[in-house]
């Protein structure tokens, strides 16, 4: 019984030093593995779909929610300018090109939120959406195109305030 005991308690110690955040204390999201990066990839397909729900609480005139999709926009665009400051043949860094094309944008968008104004905030909505192509444009991928979306991301949230 004792050399099981000393067997398990071996294995325990093993598998702790083997999967770094496996112990973790409750609540508490274990850490990322060292040297992981998140993909570009992965922050755009996030970006999308925060541009898509920003247009919907924004169509919906829930502000609070606009702002917080708003907010969480800047937050993808800066990720992505900090984890891949150069992506494969681009030919400029992003944190560059993010700035350029949606810098102006958001800021108009930031005032369209802000005076909770619909027709500002759908003009401003689509300046930031050309911006997003043209930044696609200059970075060699013009094949990816966003658009004005038409239906909600999501069944299970409300838009509306």
């Amino acid at each position: 019984m004792a050399i099981r005991t000393r067997a398990a308690a071996r294995l325990a110690l093993l598998l702790a030093a083997a999967l770094p955040g496996a112990c973790s204390r409750p609540g508490k999201p274990p850490e990322a593995p060292r040297g992981y990066v998140i993909g570009l990839g992965e922050i755009m397909g996030l970006t999308q779909m925060r541009h898509a729900k920003l247009w919907f609480a924004g169509q919906a005139g829930n502000w609070p929610l606009a702002a917080y999709e708003l907010d969480e926009l800047k937050e993808g665009f800066a990720d992505a300018a900090h984890y891949h400051p150069h992506h494969k043949n681009v030919p400029e860094p992003l944190g560059r090109m993010i700035a350029e094309y949606t810098q102006e944008p958001l800021a108009e968008l930031d005032t369209a939120v802000e005076r909770q104004d619909k027709a500002r905030f759908a003009t401003a909505f689509d300046h930031l959406t050309q911006g997003c192509n043209a930044c696609h444009e200059a970075a060699g991928f013009g094949f990816n195109v966003v658009q004005r979306p038409t239906v909600p991301p999501y069944s299970n949230q409300r838009f509306e305030p």
